[in-house]
């Protein structure tokens, strides 16, 4: 791949990583880089060893998980991600994560809480612990 192909396919990530919020498309994206869609999704893949689609989901996750920790509502996290439906968003979230969204954010204020009442109890072989403290 030539230097001037790369910096053009990272531009291209950083359009992802910029506007992940906003309804893109392959033609989006590839258009920016100024390559066809199919060459587009080929090089990228190449270079990241991932899909775009595949990254652009991955990047929404990660913030939705974010969003969702700091006790925001559903409906708003799949709003700021760039989901048009909250059931194709739920749907998504629950597939990558493992959890539903309203269950993920319940069980991660929940954990908080009990390192908060309980701060040794985080920690993994905790002296404090071990020795009755």
């Amino acid at each position: 791949m030539h230097v001037e192909q790369y910096r053009r396919i990272v531009a291209a990530k950083m359009f992802i990583d910029e506007n992940y919020s906003q309804p893109i498309k392959l033609e989006d994206i590839s258009g920016n880089a100024c390559f066809s869609p199919f060459h587009f999704h080929r090089l990228f893949r190449n270079v990241y060893k991932i899909t775009p689609h595949r990254y652009l989901t991955g990047k929404r996750m990660d913030k939705a998980r974010l969003l969702l920790q700091a006790n925001k509502t559903v409906a708003d996290v799949c709003n700021e991600v760039g989901f048009e439906s909250i059931g194709s968003f739920s749907m998504l979230f629950k597939k990558e994560i493992g959890f539903a969204p309203q269950v993920y954010r319940d069980l991660f204020l929940q954990k908080k809480r009990e390192q908060e009442a309980e701060p040794a109890k985080a920690i993994p072989h905790c002296f404090l612990r071990a020795t009755g403290q």
